[in-house]
């Protein structure tokens, strides 16, 4: 690379320095290469990454928005711990808020929400062929925003979205187990029924594919689970 074309890429970064650091610690806290309750210094955060602190705090702010990351009362900056004993907690809360906004979603509708689920579906799908499990995390995502917009209830949209992205890092290790364990129900259409239902006006059979969906989520992390307690005790 020229000089000329370092500088204008090291210029990038500092303009861009903020989003930078918050998309790079985003993807490492998701597929654990940061893992929960590693400290996250801004000073070596600015010096790792040849910025100041502002954008590594503008970073860190946005993850602590979403559920990431957390400071604790003495202000210590850490990757947000995620406690297996709360499982059961957080799977009653996403399976509440999950069968809230699909009910509602299959009420509220249009077809151009329709038309913006299904297509998520196939982005979802197209992650998943691809084998690329922070593709599959995110895109995954995506299609459970677009049925949360669809619900056309935006007090529930900003509440599902941090249960989601919290969820994200479970999902991750499940997604890896799911598609590389030769034990694991695989991967399919799982969010058929849901857009099928959507798509009738169903709300009960949405809101029972909902549910259904959740504690498939939960069967297949508590199969990895028990098939890999040794690993999974050093994420908590």
């Amino acid at each position: 690379m020229t000089s000329k074309a370092t500088k204008e890429a090291e210029g990038g970064v500092r303009r861009h320095g903020g989003r930078y650091v918050y998309e790079e610690l985003r993807k490492q806290i998701l597929t654990l290469k940061l893992k929960p309750g590693a400290q996250l210094d801004e000073i070596s955060l600015a010096e790792q990454f040849g910025l100041s602190r502002s954008p590594v705090r503008d970073a860190l702010a946005r993850l602590i928005s979403e559920g990431l990351v957390t400071i604790l009362p003495n202000r210590t900056t850490l990757v947000t711990p995620f406690e297996i004993e709360e499982f059961p907690k957080y799977i009653s809360a996403l399976d509440l808020m999950q069968r809230a906004v699909t009910r509602l979603a299959a009420t509220q509708r249009t077809e151009a929400d329709l038309g913006k689920i299904r297509k998520a579906d196939d982005v979802y799908m197209e992650a998943v062929e691809s084998g690329d499990f922070q593709a599959m995390s995110e895109t995954n995502k995506a299609f459970h925003m677009a049925i949360a917009h669809a619900a056309n209830n935006p007090y529930f949209v900003g509440y599902y979205e941090r249960l989601l992205g919290e969820g994200q890092r479970l999902l991750h290790l499940h997604f890896d187990f799911t598609v590389n364990s030769p034990t694991a129900s695989k991967l399919d259409r799982d969010h058929n029924e849901m857009i099928e239902a959507i798509a009738r006006r169903d709300a009960d059979a949405a809101e029972k594919a909902a549910h259904e969906h959740t504690m498939l989520f939960q069967k297949r992390f508590l199969d990895y689970m028990r098939q890999n307690m040794t690993e999974s005790m050093a994420i908590v």
